[in-house]
């Protein structure tokens, strides 16, 4: 073997060893919330909000890779840099409003699960205790490892949604002019829509976890380029996934002026339309997505909870060693699952409302991000480029004029 195809294995290698926190924490970011969203954004619009994937797929990259790089540099969590460098009280305040954030977001995971079991006949009493003690079980006896094994073999999953948009046969070359030519509309429901796919498509709590994974992990600054890659690949594959989802409900949702308030509601509808394969895919994506989610949550509200106040946390330590981390998991699955048994509770509403308040949450955490990215008695000569500094900024102010604008809007409304 020579030297070069042996530098390539091991590099491939090392990749596959290093392979994880990227394309899991991305793979998150298409939940249950952002499913029905996506879900709504083609069945009433169309292809008319596949432009704002551009601009949003650059966007999580930069956000995504300043995170990994705080991590494998500083060897600490977001929350926990955070704390050290702004005090208890400004940390305390931004893990009460994720905390809630979070929570909205459990309940629409499981309310996700309960609406993909329902289409295939299982009733919400059964699969959500179900459920709920199967991701309960994963993360409190698991370790890190095995998880991530799962974790990854869940996003390949995902995939069921790009053959859900192949069989809608939607014309691609109308696909294409709408991800290259932007047609912005400025009425309340538009901007709302847009608020929530950006919320769900770079959401707050995707930057404390991903840290927290990397630091977890034990990746360090010398491998640090091959997590660029991971990081890279998982918010390619993430947002390719969101482009079929809306892609299969505005090929046959919108085009036969269908309109649906989740993504249960789209799954249904595609039967008769795309035909019951494509209806089947997309209900296996929801339910996959779900639980997926429903594991990832928790356990990220517990890690950035868990570090901003000082406890200990990781999935690798014990309940003993770590009870204020496995409590807050534990609590976070019984009241988001625990909730979804109530048959008054408003299921879309929460899955969509979750999804705005990520959005509206974001410019807070990108200033921290900002703020720590760039402090060089931290990251030393890994702080970031003027680039890097010019996206997150242009992100931060466009999301702040966004809020403004569906305040206004609203109100005028």
């Amino acid at each position: 073997m020579t030297l070069w195809k042996r530098l390539s294995r091991r590099k491939i290698l090392t990749f596959f060893a290093i392979l994880g926190p990227g394309i899991i924490t991305a793979s998150v970011d298409n939940d249950a919330g952002g499913i029905a969203t996506y879900s709504i954004a083609g069945a009433h619009y169309g292809y008319t909000l596949l432009w704002s994937l551009i601009p949003i797929s650059v966007a999580l990259i930069v956000i995504q890779e300043m995170a990994a790089r705080m991590g494998a540099v500083s060897g600490k969590g977001l929350a926990d840099l955070i704390r050290e460098n702004f005090g208890i009280r400004a940390t305390f305040y931004l893990m009460a409003a994720l905390f809630v954030t979070n929570l909205g977001n459990t309940m629409a995971e499981f309310a996700g699960w309960a609406a993909a079991m329902e289409i295939f006949g299982v009733k919400r009493y059964i699969s959500l205790p179900i459920g709920a003690f199967v991701v309960w079980w994963l993360v409190v006896k698991g370790t890190y490892k095995a998880v991530e094994k799962i974790f990854l073999v869940a996003s390949a999953i995902y995939f069921t949604y790009v053959v859900s948009a192949l069989l809608s046969r939607p014309p691609w070359g109308k696909v294409l002019q709408e991800v290259v030519v932007p047609e912005v509309h400025w009425d309340a429901p538009y901007l709302m829509l847009l608020i929530g796919m950006v919320g769900t498509t770079i959401a707050p709590w995707m930057q404390f976890y991903l840290q927290s994974a990397v630091v977890e992990k034990g990746i360090k600054p010398k491998d640090y380029q091959m997590t660029r890659w991971d990081v890279i690949l998982g918010c390619l594959v993430t947002d390719l996934v969101a482009l079929c989802i809306i892609v299969a409900c505005a090929g046959t949702l919108f085009k036969h002026h269908i309109r649906i308030e989740g993504a249960k509601d789209a799954a249904l509808a595609l039967a008769p339309l795309a035909g019951k394969y494509a209806s089947l895919l997309f209900a296996i994506g929801l339910a996959n997505a779900s639980l997926f989610s429903a594991c990832i949550l928790p356990l990220a509200t517990a890690y950035y909870v868990c570090e901003g106040m000082g406890w200990e946390g990781g999935v690798n330590k014990s309940f003993r060693e770590a009870p204020q981390f496995f409590w807050i998991y534990t609590l976070l699955i019984l009241f988001g699952a625990g909730s979804i048994l109530f048959p008054q509770m408003p299921l879309v509403p929460i899955m969509f409302l979750s999804q705005v308040m990520n959005g509206v949450l974001l410019p807070f955490v990108l200033l921290f991000m900002l703020a720590l990215v760039n402090n060089k008695e931290i990251m030393g000569e890994y702080v970031n480029s003027r680039g890097y500094n010019i996206v997150v900024w242009s992100i931060s102010v466009v999301m702040i004029l966004l809020t403004l604008l569906l305040s206004v809007s609203s109100f005028l409304s």
